[in-house]
């Protein structure tokens, strides 16, 4: 009971120890596992661990295949979970890079770390193939805190945080089959055999999970479930779907897990965003329990296996050589930049697929004697502890010596898609400037969408919208929303990590007429939600004029707000920039050429200036 609940609140304890650091959280759980695990040897009277998962598979809190279940159990969670983020829509841009990337790039990465792992430490090929399957993932449990503290364009980041999602279970399957070319002996039909599992498993896996999120979308759709048991009934969905698929294909319930969450995560599933909250709060229990007991799996033995200079010859190959080819040779042909090549091919972390996949199949054959069997499961762990640790202290200062770290962070934030919203973010993207909307109204975020305009469903009360990678190169922050109380929240909460470069929220209808409101903090002086909605429900249109000079500048912006159906919002200059009108102070120079941005009537229907 005491090793039970220590690793729970150990693994929690690294959770928000990563947090407070800005690390993923891998690092200090490894650390953990392998301090009460096979460190704590060197502390003990008898030479034992503190916490000791198996031995000899028949002792320890998981004797025999207890084990083996409980990981595969919570890898398939943690795998559905992945899936559901997969969303077509995000990957319009960058998707050929990618699929690339966890193609080309994972072929590279296959028979290049497959060579170098049978020369350097003499594994048997089809040991050193298995080591190579199971490094070729790269996961979004690792990628993702990694890059929320780094300042990069959007296709950097959607290029890696894909290839980290979608690499999942693509390196789980060929580790699969590696592992069927091991463990199935047949004589002359070893290859056939082998092949015949494989296509077993990716035709049983994608149909059992096709039809199981569609049975369960059914299931919901027809209000056939309570809201109080959807959470429950998606994971008992989850772990049966994983089971049965596998009774009839070993091996084939991660493909099935993916396939259901990457189904479900791409149609209108009402709910989707409480399954998707309930099964990240499971993952990171699942996340912390799981990388402590693997680590402390591991034996003195094993380590010292791998205490030798071939393992740093081996790490450096796999990181400065395979890594980097695979990532040129996928890109070649692409808009990624010299430099944002090089900055993919440095960041290379290795999740908890690997790690987890390589004590179940590295444990399972060293039972059955395989030669050099042994090395998987140590050789795996060292790569994704040295990866790891490479990436999450270095990634920051690569992005500013590589010339990929914004300077500064010119995307643009909306909290509200209503309307008004819609028409600002559809004028901002025209010029050129990246605007994601978010709001708690899915019928408001589906209409952005519809536009071709970067929109989420949030709410803002109980969401961290820090938390998203897709955030950030976002430097202004916009609370547009109906409710004076949302928006003040939003500039409360937010505007220290979204809004560097200016916060901007709407006037309410008590502060109208008020002189000392904080300029530097409102949109628009005179204008309330009613009034900017009346606006753009009469006139949705934004418009531009022409200016000439600071006089010019003030004569029209009189004109246009003692207009009835016209607000100014922007100041565009040369360049392009556009100007808060509100927070401008008294010395902002204006120049021929700038130009006046106004929502409201087009300006050959206005009064003519006096």
């Amino acid at each position: 009971m005491l090793a039970l609940a220590g690793i729970v609140i150990l693994g929690i304890l690294a959770q928000w120890v990563a947090w407070r650091l800005k690390l993923p959280a891998i690092l200090p759980l490894i650390l953990i596992g392998l301090c009460v695990g096979p460190i704590s040897t060197y502390f003990t009277p008898d030479g034992g661990k503190w916490l000791e998962p198996t031995w000899n598979g028949k002792e320890g809190l998981f004797p025999g295949e207890r084990m083996f279940n409980f990981v595969s159990l919570a890898i398939s969670v943690i795998l559905f979970e992945g899936g559901l983020t997969l969303k077509r829509s995000e990957i319009l841009n960058v998707g050929s890079v990618i699929i690339k990337l966890i193609t080309i790039g994972s072929v590279i990465t296959f028979f290049g770390a497959g060579v170098a792992s049978h020369f350097i430490f003499g594994l048997t090929w089809p040991i050193a193939f298995l080591f190579a399957s199971l490094i070729i993932v790269t996961g979004p449990t690792v990628i993702t805190p990694i890059l929320r503290n780094i300042p990069l364009k959007k296709d950097v980041s959607a290029v890696l945080k894909w290839e980290g999602i979608l690499i999942d279970p693509i390196g789980a399957l060929v580790a699969v089959l590696v592992y069927e070319f091991i463990s199935v002996d047949a004589g002359g039909e070893f290859t056939q055999k082998a092949l015949e599992e494989f296509g077993k498993i990716v035709v049983i896996g994608g149909s059992f999970g096709f039809s199981a999120a569609y049975l369960l979308y059914f299931f919901i759709k027809k209000n056939w479930i309570p809201h109080y048991l959807m959470n429950v009934v998606a994971l008992s969905a989850v772990l049966g779907v994983f089971v049965l698929s596998d009774q009839f294909a070993h091996e084939s319930g991660l493909l099935a897990v993916v396939v259901m969450g990457m189904v479900l995560g791409n149609i209108n599933l009402p709910n989707l965003k409480d399954i998707l909250y309930f099964k990240e709060s499971l993952s990171v229990l699942l996340i912390s329990i799981l990388f402590i007991l693997l680590a402390a799996n591991i034996n003195m033995s094993d380590l010292e296996l791998i205490y030798n200079w071939n393992t740093a010859i081996l790490f450096a190959v796999i990181v400065f050589a395979i890594r980097p080819l695979g990532v040129f040779i996928s890109t070649m042909g692409s808009n990624l930049k010299i430099n944002e090549k090089m900055f993919i091919s440095w960041v290379g972390p290795r999740g908890i697929v690997a790690a987890g996949i390589a004590s179940l199949f590295g444990l399972k054959l060293v039972m059955i004697g395989e030669n050099g069997a042994e090395y998987i499961t140590p050789l795996v762990f060292v790569i994704v502890l040295g990866t790891v640790l490479l990436n999450a202290t270095t990634a920051r200062l690569f992005a500013r010596v590589s010339g990929v770290f914004l300077k500064n962070s010119n995307g643009i934030v909306i909290v509200g898609a209503s309307h008004v919203c819609r028409l600002i973010a559809k004028y901002l993207v025209k010029n050129n400037r990246h605007v994601v909307l978010v709001d708690s109204n899915p019928d408001n975020v589906e209409r952005s969408l519809e536009m071709g305009i970067e929109a989420a469903e949030v709410n803002i009360f109980t969401d961290d919208l820090t938390a998203n990678i897709e955030f950030n190169n976002i430097g202004y922050l916009l609370a547009l929303t109906a409710s004076d109380e949302v928006n003040k929240y939003t500039l409360n909460k937010f505007q220290k990590y979204l809004g560097e470069n200016g916060s901007f929220r709407l006037i309410s209808s008590d502060e109208i007429g008020q002189d000392d409101l904080p300029l530097e903090q409102i949109f628009s002086q005179h204008d309330d939600f009613i009034n900017l909605s009346e606006v753009a429900r009469d006139y949705p249109n934004v418009n531009e004029l022409n200016l000439e000079s600071k006089d010019h500048y003030v004569k029209e912006v009189t004109r246009l707000n003692d207009e009835i159906k016209t607000i100014p919002l922007f100041i565009k200059d040369y360049d392009g920039v556009l100007h808060i009108i509100a927070s401008l102070d008294a010395n902002f120079g204006i120049e021929e050429g700038y130009k006046l941005v106004y929502l409201g009537k087009p300006m050959e229907l206005l009064n003519p200036a006096s």
